[in-house]
């Protein structure tokens, strides 16, 4: 990935941030000399390893898993919020139309989970994260049999991670003027995504 040194990312709690909130990521291995992508849900588990794990899983009739017994890296990308920014949002007069966002790769060798009781760890775990904050959140409860069922259609495997790259394009070549309209602006938006970017660019340029 392209990163000038502005927008090059080092710090791991801001990374695993937008790692941790922007969980459906896209998976990228190499088939042969193709590529092939899948989209999953992951769990970052940064305290494990040297640099930290993600673990997730995806179904069996997916044929993806079948390129990990390859042993070959791939490739995670987390995307973070994004938004145009229109030259009219500037203090400075001249200036062009561009795109502001925060993105994560992370790479690593992805290795297939052979057990039951990782499998249903690692369920847990996802159910957990997702049904948090929910008024009647749904636990992973059901019949032996129900469960057998869910593991033979489903590959759990882990990525244990080898180097991660980062990328906060916030504006930070920018003044404070403009950066400070840029923030105003997006969170007047009323859109969602905008909003999500605002309150990065925002804690971003305190940090500064």
């Amino acid at each position: 990935m392209y990163i000038p040194s502005a927008f090059d990312i080092q710090d791991p709690v801001k990374i695993g941030d937008i790692i941790s909130s922007n969980s459906f990521a896209t998976l990228v291995s190499q088939d042969g000399d193709s590529i092939f992508v899948s989209h999953l849900p992951f769990i970052h588990k940064p305290g494990e390893g040297a640099k930290g794990k993600l673990i997730s899983h995806m179904a069996k009739a997916n044929r993806h898993w079948k390129l990990f017994q390859e042993g070959k890296e791939a490739l995670v990308i987390f995307n973070g919020p994004h938004a145009y920014i229109s030259p009219n949002w500037y203090v400075a007069e001249i200036a062009v139309p561009t795109w502001n966002y925060a993105n994560v790769h992370v790479y690593g060798i992805p290795k297939i989970m052979e057990t039951d009781a990782e499998l249903t760890a690692l369920l847990d775990e996802t159910v957990q994260k997702h049904e948090a904050g929910r008024p009647n959140p749904w636990t992973l409860n059901m019949p032996e049999d129900m469960e057998a069922r869910l593991h033979m259609a489903i590959v759990g495997f882990e990525i244990e991670i080898t180097r991660i790259e980062a990328k906060f394009k916030l504006g930070q070549n920018r003044s404070k003027e403009d950066q400070i309209k840029m923030i105003q602006t997006l969170k007047s938006s009323g859109d969602p995504e905008s909003i999500r970017l605002a309150s990065l660019m925002e804690s971003d340029f305190q940090d500064a």
